[in-house]
């Protein structure tokens, strides 16, 4: 199963001192679709820090994500919704190990199917995107 990263990319601060942080909000394991509403979903309900008097807000599609705009009385900030397939993750736990019995290993519920080849370090060798005709 594809495991897809919610990715928040937001402006903070302000003046000379405003820049972007990017952070992954959550992961959602499923299909791409699923993902992109839970995105959605979150992009909806996002209530952003500045500006603190909001005149406008615009919620946009892009692509793989959302664009929230917020006008303030100053200045614009904007809160960037992004999904992405997690291809690697440096933090992630260990892949259970394989049971032994007499009639040989048994396959953890958590490793892939056989045909879900992977490196050592669990990343796929076929990308779960390849081949895919649901995708732009």
């Amino acid at each position: 199963m594809t495991t897809w990263a919610l990715v928040v990319e937001m402006t903070l601060g302000a003046g000379e001192g405003k820049h972007m942080e990017a952070h992954v909000v959550a992961h959602v394991s499923g299909t791409r679709a699923e993902a992109l509403a839970e995105l959605e979903r979150r992009a909806r309900n996002h209530s952003p820090e500045h500006p603190r008097s909001p005149r406008r807000r615009r919620l946009l599609r892009d692509g793989d994500g959302f664009l929230v705009v917020v006008d303030g009385a100053w200045q614009s900030f904007a809160t960037r919704f992004t999904v992405a397939e997690l291809l690697e993750d440096s933090a992630a736990p260990a892949a259970p190990e394989p049971v032994e019995t007499p009639t040989g290993p048994i396959a953890s519920p958590d490793e892939p199917a056989e045909q879900d080849e992977r490196y050592a370090d669990g990343v796929p060798v076929k990308p779960a995107w390849l081949g895919r005709d649901d995708l732009p």
